[in-house]
């Protein structure tokens, strides 16, 4: 499984609002995500609205693609792209600033034995 860390940038005044939105997330979205090959998904928020996601998937495109295809998925993304700056009129799960990793102390303690 790859571990896949990106960046967003929510508009601080609506970052409330965002958070209300993914508490709870539709039923139907987290199963699609699932369904798509998203594992253990996360997203972290400072309050001037930077966003860090993590993402498990054994490939991030492929994973992207699946959820391109769903019904759901253009309905949120839809309701989510008000929220972030930066996109140039992509979708918010097209915009990832995909970040490189640089640690993993499981990898390197596996790496010693």
């Amino acid at each position: 499984m790859n571990r896949y860390c990106f960046l967003l940038q929510v508009r601080p005044e609506r970052l409330e609002e965002y958070k209300e939105r993914h508490s709870p997330v539709w039923p139907d979205m987290l199963a699609a995500l699932r369904d798509s090959g998203w594992t253990n998904y996360s997203l972290f928020a400072r309050p001037d609205g930077l966003l860090v996601g993590y993402v498990e998937a054994e490939d991030l495109t492929a994973a992207q693609e699946a959820m391109a295809r769903t019904e759901v998925n253009a309905r949120w993304q839809a309701g989510m792209s008000e929220f972030f700056v930066g996109l140039d009129g992509r979708a918010p799960d097209e915009g990832f600033l995909l970040l490189d990793e640089v640690f993993n102390l499981e990898d390197q303690l596996g790496a010693i034995g």
